[in-house]
């Protein structure tokens, strides 16, 4: 009889490899779909919140017509920590411009019930050594991560000139005068020496392309467009657990009130939907959980953190020390494998660097060839991946619901997932789950779901699908970018990204993009890698003002070289092989655009070491720089430099 333990207890038994990649290229085989990313479409206005702000409302204001020294598009964590470090460097006149209604980012946007970060929150709210803050959880909830984001904002006073609800139309170069124009939606005409824009991934809504869509008559919304009108409860229903038990120590916040009549249907199973399901299996009537491909789960472990405890540690300097080990223990890196290390962070994650660790320091010295290290690595996922399968059996009690939740792939063809509720609501005789056996939700009707020819009819459709992620960065901004000489960022990146360090761009002079591809941001805890950035970003700012220039701009030497490099990976998140996703852009070809688009093959450590090098040594390889009267020609430090491959 299965108990509703987290602890992920399996017998060791011997692995059939072959078996299991012969499973796992079946389950693979049924996902994969012509349409690939084409299968999504972003979030059609229709749905409750479109694209408009249901939290705060748009106040009328006159158009800005101003210069400062930087300006950033985008006011979540990477707009934030660029703004703290140039504050920091003496440089306070920042404007951050963003659509919502105040800063925060995806935290701003997201507000379902149960959301949390992935990360430990010591590692993963940026800032907190600065701030002096101290999360009240291992996994803080959304709400205390939102009001982090306005702690930073008001401790650097990057509210004096930001601009919300505002969306930028167009960034344009102005070789005469070296300033970049900054048009946007209210009549703002401003200029700014510097500009940053920082897109992120997870600010564009999609939803499935399913026949019918538009004829379903129940109500429908998106996860990042929470309805609590409809639902019942507010935003502090963000920090409700599911079940209430000791295992979860968050249990304040408003019920979700008018679901307990309701029929209601979450389409995906992914992070989102692993966060959100507990809550809504508390207080939905019926409860549809629409599966594609199931998550791995495995325990999360979430509690306290005694600020009483924890304080003490927390010296100057502790959380760049914690965001170091961090790294260290989570992401091994190539090389031969020292002793073991503190583990100052202690979860899912450094619990997988461990794992990888132990697996590579058991091979003998003679034998760490790469196809041996291949077969020790394999060997290891599967044994892992067979435990987080039995933690399901041991949690669910219906055997064919079980059966179900299995996940039948490598550990990171998804993304891992941590969780001590989400298995658990299955065992609820309201909650069901509806898998599609790779297939996907078929149609809606007026009234329900359809997969297989079976109709679920229901009263509303809650999509847990994520966002557009795979499409062109230039067309995620939403606005046309056009540098030096007429050249727009579209034109330079049509045939695949090209940067220096994943965020200097030939031909934009003073431009920083802040992005995923060419850099660092492939590891678990993405915000650290935006405040290494914003390193960065202060570092050439302050330089480029303090020596007198004008310009600074990436060489194209400088610009191929670092492609070459990121060409020289074949980074496993693209991996064809893998079960169709958004890490794999949903299984199609990896072309070499696509490459372009991986991360620094040593991965994200190596890369920070890298970039805090190159900026702390005062060369700034690769980079020209100009002063205004001096036009197109380079001068001064490193102007005709290439960087190296390696930290």
């Amino acid at each position: 009889m299965p108990t509703d333990s987290n602890a992920p207890t399996a017998p060791e038994a011997e692995i059939d490899a072959d078996a299991l990649r012969r499973r796992y290229r079946a389950e693979r085989d049924k996902r994969v779909r012509p349409d690939g990313m084409s299968q999504y479409m972003r979030l059609p206005d229709r749905f409750a919140g479109g694209d408009g702000d249901p939290y705060l409302p748009v106040r009328d204001r006159e158009p800005v017509t101003d210069h400062v020294t930087y300006a950033f598009v985008g006011g979540g964590f990477a707009g934030l920590t660029a703004g703290a470090r140039l504050a920091e460097a003496g440089v306070e006149d920042v404007r951050i411009i963003d659509h919502a209604g105040d800063f925060g980012g995806v935290w701003y946007w997201n507000r379902y019930p149960g959301i949390m970060c992935d990360s430990t929150s010591l590692v993963y709210m940026p800032l907190l050594d600065e701030t002096g803050y101290i999360p009240t959880e291992k996994y803080a909830h959304g709400p205390e991560i939102l009001e982090h984001a306005r702690r930073i904002g008001r401790h650097y006073n990057l509210y004096d000139k930001a601009l919300f609800h505002t969306r930028v139309t167009a960034l344009d170069w102005d070789e005469n005068a070296s300033v970049w124009t900054v048009t946007t939606d209210r009549g703002d005409r401003f200029t700014a020496q510097f500009v940053g824009v920082g897109p992120g991934a997870l600010n564009h809504p999609k939803v499935p392309r399913i026949p019918g869509i538009d004829t379903f008559a129940g109500h429908m919304f998106h996860t990042s467009r929470w309805d609590y009108a409809y639902t019942g409860g507010d935003d502090s229903s963000a920090y409700r657990s599911g079940s209430g038990d000791e295992a979860s120590p968050v249990t304040a916040g408003a019920p979700l009130d008018k679901l307990g009549d309701k029929r209601v249907a979450v389409i995906g199973t992914g992070a989102t939907s692993v966060q959100l399901v507990p809550s809504l299996a508390k207080d939905t009537g019926e409860l549809f959980v629409f599966q594609r491909t199931p998550s791995g789960i495995d325990v999360r472990g979430n509690g306290p953190i005694d600020p009483e405890e924890f304080g003490p540690t927390a010296t100057p300097g502790w959380q760049k020390r914690w965001h170091e080990n961090f790294l260290k223990v989570s992401v091994p890196e190539p090389g031969p494998v020292g002793p073991e290390l503190e583990d100052l962070v202690d979860d899912g994650w450094t619990e997988i660097g461990k794992r990888v660790r132990a697996t590579l320091r058991g091979l003998p010295a003679d034998e760490l060839t790469p196809e041996r290290v291949q077969h020790a690595m394999d060997d290891a996922d599967f044994r892992k991946m067979e435990r987080i399968r039995a933690r399901v059996d041991a949690v669910v009690e219906d055997p064919e619901t079980a059966a179900k939740l299995k996940p039948w792939y490598r550990e990171f063809c998804k993304r891992p997932c941590f969780h001590d509720e989400y298995l658990q609501s299955f065992n609820r005789p309201n909650v069901h789950l509806v898998d599609t056996d790779g297939k996907g939700v078929e149609r809606f009707t007026e009234r329900a779901v359809v997969v297989d020819g079976t109709e679920y009819e229901v009263d509303c459709v809650i999509f847990a699908s994520g966002f557009d992620y795979g499409s062109p960065l230039v067309d995620r901004m939403g606005y046309p970018v056009t540098g030096r000489g007429g050249l727009t960022l579209s034109e330079a990146w049509a045939d695949g990204v090209r940067t220096l360090h994943g965020m200097f761009v030939h031909g934009f002079p003073n431009m920083f993009v802040l992005q995923f591809p060419q850099g660092a941001f492939f590891g678990p805890n993405i915000p650290q890698g935006w405040d290494e950035a914003a390193r960065s970003v202060s570092a050439v700012v302050s330089a480029t003002l303090t020596r007198g220039h004008a310009e600074a701009e990436v060489t194209e030497e400088a610009q191929n070289a670092w492609c070459d490099v990121i060409l020289g990976g074949h980074p496993h998140v693209y991996d064809t092989e893998c079960t169709p996703g958004y890490y794999n852009n949903e299984g199609e070809p990896l072309t070499h655009k696509i490459r372009l688009e991986g991360p620094y093959p040593s991965g994200p450590a190596a890369h920070f070491r890298l970039v805090e090098q190159w900026w702390k040594s005062g060369e700034f390889e690769g980079l020209a720089f100009r002063t205004r009267s001096e036009g197109t020609r380079p001068e001064s430090a490193g102007s005709a430099g290439a960087p190296t491959g390696t930290a």
